[in-house]
């Protein structure tokens, strides 16, 4: 699948949900409004949470709110912790306009579950909530790239994986890659064939991670390694990790190799649980001739 592939696919489920309608069905009432009512049944909330919620204009929703409040489907009460906010609550007319949303929509979508045995129904459950949580990684992501290193990169990167490392306990003197004699010129270590490293970049220009793919020496030539995979605080718990190291490990699998091979230590167990979400398994030996000596597990993955 690519991007157009995609973008056709939503365009479709879109329409076909009547998403561009005026009114919902039946009921005098559009799509946006219908949601902000939807939203509402679960709790009160801000216009600014509606907003958010709904990835719409701040201006828009405020508009929407006022004819839904003129309309008497919701009202306007103090926030409890806030003195400055107020919150948008339900109606009883607007609870009663929404049980007809609810009606009218279970009977279509009943129709289209109706369409598919019990299995293809489960395997529509996986893949829009994949869909879901890909859409939601990408948002978290907005300002962040991902970019092969250039040679400037150098200091920042050498400057983020000391920072990590030392935030982690992993010290030179215990001989992790830290104490890697090549740290402040990375660069030309991934100018070899079969070889690439990837940097996390903010819009900012501020450098935050990065990870990179090399022969693993002493090793047969089908096997790489993922080395020098670090990244800041800052950008943590964005789905960044992961599509760092989908792109490390299909880059490995385009140039050849049939396995890619890691070590890392029980002091990263963020790391080691994305390595173990992303199909690497522990072994019981090192392989090849890595040069660290400290790192307790390694990890191996079938290309």
């Amino acid at each position: 699948m690519n991007a157009r592939s995609l973008r056709s696919l939503s365009r479709d489920i879109v329409r076909e949900l009547g998403v561009f309608s005026k009114k919902c069905g039946k009921v005098d009432l559009s799509p946006v409004e219908a949601h902000i009512l939807i939203e509402l049944e679960q709790a009160m909330q801000t216009n600014l949470q509606l907003a958010e919620r709904l990835r719409i204009d701040k201006s828009n929703i405020s508009r929407t709110l006022q004819k839904l409040a003129e309309e008497g489907l919701i009202q306007w009460q103090a926030h409890a912790s806030d003195k400055r906010s107020k919150q948008a609550a339900l109606t009883l007319a607007g609870r009663d306009v929404l049980r007809a949303v609810h009606a009218e929509y279970d009977v279509e979508i009943e129709c289209v579950l109706q369409q598919l045995d019990s299995a293809e129904q489960q395997r529509l459950q996986a893949g829009l909530d994949l869909y879901r949580q890909a859409l939601n990684a990408a948002r978290a992501q907005r300002g962040y790239q991902i970019r092969l290193m250039v040679e400037v990169d150098n200091s920042a990167l050498a400057a983020v994986i000391r920072q990590v490392s030392a935030e982690h306990g992993l010290s030179e003197e215990q001989g992790y890659g830290v104490a890697d004699p090549h740290l402040d010129q990375l660069y030309p270590c991934y100018q070899q064939a079969g070889a690439a490293y990837w940097v996390i970049q903010k819009e900012s220009g501020a450098l935050l991670g990065g990870a990179g793919i090399a022969p693993l020496a002493g090793a047969d030539a089908s096997v790489c390694e993922l080395q020098k995979m670090y990244l800041l605080n800052d950008c943590r718990g964005l789905g960044l990790g992961k599509r760092l190291l989908m792109m490390a490990c299909d880059f490995a699998k385009q140039a050849g190799y049939r396995q890619c091979y890691l070590e890392t230590t029980a002091s990263l167990p963020a790391a080691l649980a994305l390595y173990t979400k992303m199909g690497f398994r522990q072994i019981a030996q090192p392989m090849g001739k890595t040069g660290h000596h400290s790192c307790e597990i390694f990890m191996l993955r079938d290309l």
